[in-house]
This record gives structure tokens, C-alpha cells and sequence, in this order.
């Protein structure tokens, strides 16, 4: 269970980085970096949640679907 809840606050943090990089590039006109550091944010995140599924699925934390 807490494998799950780990990954659903990762999701929701990589789709709330995906907003704000949205955000800052919709809004913010004065060419700050604001909007590549949001997108930085996110593929690290992403790259962490792959990562953190590899390891789940090594250890057995994560099954298959239709096992």
C-alpha cells in the first residue's frame, strides 16, 4: 500500500510541475528561467518514479497486473 502511495504523490508531482512550467510559460514575459527549471523538475521526477518502479518490481513490492 505504501508503494502505491508513493507513486500517486509522484504522479501528482509530475503532473504539477508539468502546470507550473505551463504556468510560467503562459504568463512569465520577462524571459526568466522559471519555466526550464519547472520542465527540470519534472523529467527528474519522472526519471525517479521509472527508477523507483525497477526497484519495486526487482524486489517484488510490485507484481504483474494479472498475476
Amino acid at each position: 500500500m505504501l508503494v502505491k502511495i508513493i507513486i500517486v504523490l509522484t504522479l501528482t508531482a509530475i503532473v504539477g510541475s508539468l502546470f507550473s512550467g505551463l504556468f510560467f510559460l503562459a504568463k512569465d514575459k520577462t524571459g526568466s528561467e522559471r519555466t526550464v527549471k519547472a520542465l527540470t523538475v519534472r523529467i527528474g521526477l519522472s526519471i525517479i518514479l521509472f527508477i523507483l518502479l525497477m526497484i519495486g518490481y526487482y524486489f517484488g513490492l510490485i507484481g504483474h497486473p494479472h498475476a
